[in-house]
């Protein structure tokens, strides 16, 4: 596999606040990678700096061994953000036609690219007549139009029903077949666990960890154990190996480091417990877990 993107001791700073701090980053050819992190841990930075519009302070970001600085690179990039700006008085087709044509490619390549993300049918249509899942898909399709070594995504289901994300992510997921890398960056994290080959963490300017979903899950050995029992808040917080305990309409939700010793001591002390499950950790806790554990890292 191709490295398409290489990212390499990437640093940034706003006067005194240092946004990134030598940051490592690839993705390669076909591969989705998705950046997470908290709000302000430099996601908006580093893909700022990746889309050529933000110059680093210190360090490297090359597209195919290019600049993406240079306008010759960003022809080839396509980018979705959560919210764009378009011309009011544009059509459809024209705003995809004329995306193309800017980066050198023939204006009818427009229709196969609506086709594509199911806008055909409305390619007279102004932007201002479009609902929000279709504008975000209107981006998708400026982007595709550029035929692009990279795609990079800011929130790009946003606005989206579960079958048109269903029908997005098959749509990348054809791109990325012929070589169309990918970065995503979301706050859906379960979404992003079922779709990324690489996730980066990013936390407070610092990559923290990488690997995949399954990789850093199995990091955080903690399990979540709910049933419908009689006992109170106390006394479940007393089961072993029991971390955390929420108790709602008489469904309790435990978070424990040894599951089963929690599980046999909750049967004990309450023989009548019903609904009983035990489910493994999400990508949403494991990414929680470690990021809390660097903010205890710093307050120590």
């Amino acid at each position: 596999m191709t490295d398409v993107v290489t990212i390499r001791r990437l640093d940034h700073s706003y006067g005194r606040t240092h946004a990134l701090r030598g940051v490592d980053l690839t993705v390669g050819t076909g591969e989705c990678v998705a950046l997470l992190g908290p709000n302000g841990a430099g996601k908006t930075t580093l893909v700022s700096a990746l889309t050529g519009t933000l110059a680093p302070t210190a360090g490297t970001v090359r597209i195919t061994g290019n600049d993406p600085r240079r306008p010759a690179t960003r022809r080839r990039l396509g980018v979705v953000h959560q919210h764009a700006g378009f011309p009011r008085t544009l059509k459809v087709r024209e705003l995809v036609a004329g995306w193309a044509v800017r980066a050198g490619r023939p204006a009818s390549d427009a229709d196969a690219v609506l086709a594509e993300v199911g806008l055909l049918d409305l390619t007279k249509r102004r932007v201002t007549e479009l609902s929000g899942g279709q504008q975000q898909r209107l981006q998708l399709a400026m982007s595709l139009a550029v035929d692009p070594m990279l795609l990079v995504l800011d929130e790009p289901t946003v606005g989206l029903d579960i079958d048109a994300r269903r029908r997005f992510w098959a749509m990348l997921a054809a791109r990325r077949d012929r070589g169309t890398a990918v970065l995503l960056t979301t706050h859906q994290i379960e979404e992003a666990a079922a779709v990324a080959d690489r996730v980066v963490v990013l936390h407070q300017g610092t990559v923290i960890a990488m690997g995949s979903p399954a990789d850093l899950i199995a990091q955080l050995s903690d399990r979540t154990v709910t049933a419908r029992t009689a006992l109170h808040d106390s006394q479940l917080r007393a089961l072993p190996g029991v971390l955390e305990v929420t108790v709602a309409d008489g469904r309790m939700r435990a978070v424990s480091a040894r599951p089963e010793s929690t599980v046999r001591a909750l049967l004990a002390a309450d023989p009548t417990v019903d609904d009983l499950r035990v489910e493994g950790a999400s990508l949403e806790q494991a990414i929680f877990s470690m990021t809390a554990n660097e903010d205890r890292k710093v307050a120590a």
